[in-house]
């Protein structure tokens, strides 16, 4: 393979295909594989941005409105495996630009601690309708935040969404985890569930059939 082959094969890797939902109930006995990260955004313009995040695989830290980023990290320190930098690009019907490469984990709790925006999660996996889905529950100031994604390889069509899925958030910028980071959910949650009870859940027209799942 040509240098050249080996480039736009790496150049056609850098991109996410995902569809994302709001969830307001996620049910205990799915939240299975749990993975926390602390992310750190050192860029977050219209839809650019530049990511450092730390995870530890296996841990559930129970999170709620009082874990904060720093608190969370100073608690699981010893328990981070994993970190990457990641730059993104501005989200259109789905699709993103995204470039992520391995960092040394300790370099990256370095970077989170001195700077950037920072939030915490813990991400779940769930396998529902044919597809994996990652499932991120936030803490700190973006309590009581839950949303689900659905990636794939390609444009995400012809979905099957699972019942705790209430509402769809695909390229609601509001919704990013970049915005998050800046505006947080727990400052805006009255203002959007009022705006939801108003306009009503929604499903994307454009992505082919969307099906429902029944509970499980």
């Amino acid at each position: 393979m040509t240098g050249d082959s080996l480039e736009t094969l790496a150049d056609a890797q850098d991109f996410e295909y995902e569809r994302r939902f709001l969830v307001t109930e996620f049910p205990a006995h799915l939240r299975d594989a749990p993975t926390l990260i602390v992310q750190s955004y050192y860029l977050a313009d219209e839809g650019y941005a530049l990511r450092v995040r730390v995870q530890a695989s296996g841990l559930d830290a129970a999170l709620d409105a009082d874990s904060t980023p720093m608190s969370v990290l100073a608690d699981h320190r010893g328990e981070i495996s994993m970190a990457t930098v990641t730059v993104k690009g501005p989200a259109v019907g789905g699709t993103r630009y995204e470039a992520e490469r391995g960092l040394d984990p300790e370099v990256a709790l370095e970077l989170v601690h001195r700077g950037g925006r920072a939030m915490v999660k813990t991400r779940y996996s769930v396998w529902a309708g044919g597809d994996g889905w990652s499932v991120d529950v936030f803490g700190g100031a973006n309590h009581p935040l839950i949303i689900a994604e659905c990636e794939r390889s390609g444009p995400v069509t012809d979905l099957q969404v699972p019942a705790f899925c209430v509402t769809e958030l695909t390229d609601d910028r509001r919704f990013s985890n970049e915005s998050l980071a800046s505006t947080p959910y727990g400052t805006w949650v009255e203002a959007y569930l009022a705006e939801l009870a108003t306009t009503g859940p929604s499903l994307r027209a454009d992505f082919g059939t969307n099906a429902r799942l029944l509970p499980d």
